[in-house]
């Protein structure tokens, strides 16, 4: 894996752009500081400097040490900072989001309190997973059952490419070693999944126990994003990881869930589908811009203008 130096001209595109100011950037086995209302990026062989302004939120990978002076010109900058697995595919930690707008997160408490419009996004995730069928006029139930033979189909069909005897999913929380090598290579590129998710939930500033299939749980919404990668990703790395070797199989489809999350640019994709899933084509991009916008909520559903006293009508 390449330090933050040998990547070249390191910027804040590099993982994904959301528009012309906002993005991610990911660091490694580094130590980040700051000089100015700049942070720089050091290792053995040399240091890059990135503009704080430029960074959207800053994910800090394996071997990263950052300074209390760097973390406050990345605070005084809006800069969101979560700390990661290689490449993302494990969540540790955040602070806050990379947008300052709520617009996200208030697309998604709409759509998540009103059963009909919660329906309507648990429908289109199905679709994002097996685009071949149109769960339009579906229950909930039969969305459960429907997905639920879609993925058994899946394993079955892993199972025969790579010619593994598959007896079903068995996990026990907790208990990695209790499956067999397959079993554990399919929890292994679950958690991969599960970790993407989270960080993409975490820097985009959504309410990850809003779930539009799961519930109950202060990490839903974060599962049903994983969900939506984990036939198309997980399974295929997870089955073919196995039928490789079954020695040290959980570090080896990590390693091989982490190189194609990295090949794909899936926390682009992640991003772009929640932002599908929850905001309506009229409402304006969160991520677009950087000035802060905070109104009153009035009647009706009215935006005021904040920063005034409404006593009467009358300014103090």
């Amino acid at each position: 894996m390449s330090t933050v130096s040998r990547r070249g001209a390191s910027s804040p595109r590099e993982l994904t752009r959301m528009g012309d100011r906002i993005s991610f950037l990911y660091l490694e086995r580094c130590t980040i500081h700051r000089e100015d209302n700049a942070i720089t990026a050091e290792d053995a062989d040399g240091i890059t400097h990135i503009p704080s302004a430029t960074i959207g939120c800053l994910l800090l990978g394996p071997g990263t040490r950052v300074t209390h002076q760097a973390m406050s010109v990345l605070g005084d900058s809006g800069a969101g900072v979560v700390w990661v697995g290689e490449q993302g595919v494990r969540f540790y930690s955040g602070g806050r989001s990379l947008t300052r707008s709520s617009a996200l997160v208030e697309a998604q408490a709409k759509k998540w309190a009103n059963h009909r419009t919660r329906l309507e996004v648990a429908r289109a995730m199905y679709r994002m997973r097996f685009p071949d069928e149109d769960p339009a006029g579906l229950t909930r139930q039969e969305l459960l059952g429907r997905e639920g033979r879609r993925v058994k189909e899946r394993y079955r069909t892993e199972a025969a490419k790579y010619g593994i005897t598959w007896g079903g999913r068995h996990y026990i929380p907790g208990d990695f070693g209790s499956g067999d090598p397959v079993n554990q290579a399919v929890t292994a590129a679950a958690q991969c999944m599960y970790g993407i998710a989270q960080t993409t939930v975490a820097a985009l500033g959504c309410a990850s126990g809003l779930g539009f299939i799961h519930s109950g749980h202060e990490l839903a919404f974060v599962l049903d994003i994983a969900d939506l990668y984990k036939t198309e990703i997980a399974l295929p790395i997870a089955f073919a990881t196995a039928a490789e070797s079954p020695e040290d199989v959980g570090s080896r489809t990590r390693r091989a869930v982490r190189d194609e999350v990295n090949r794909i640019g899936l926390l682009r994709r992640c991003v772009d589908d929640i932002k599908s899933l929850l905001l309506p084509e009229e409402v304006d991009d969160p991520m677009d811009g950087g000035i802060d916008r905070v109104t009153l909520q009035g009647d009706r559903g009215a935006e005021l203008e904040s920063g005034r006293n409404y006593d009467d009508g009358m300014p103090w």
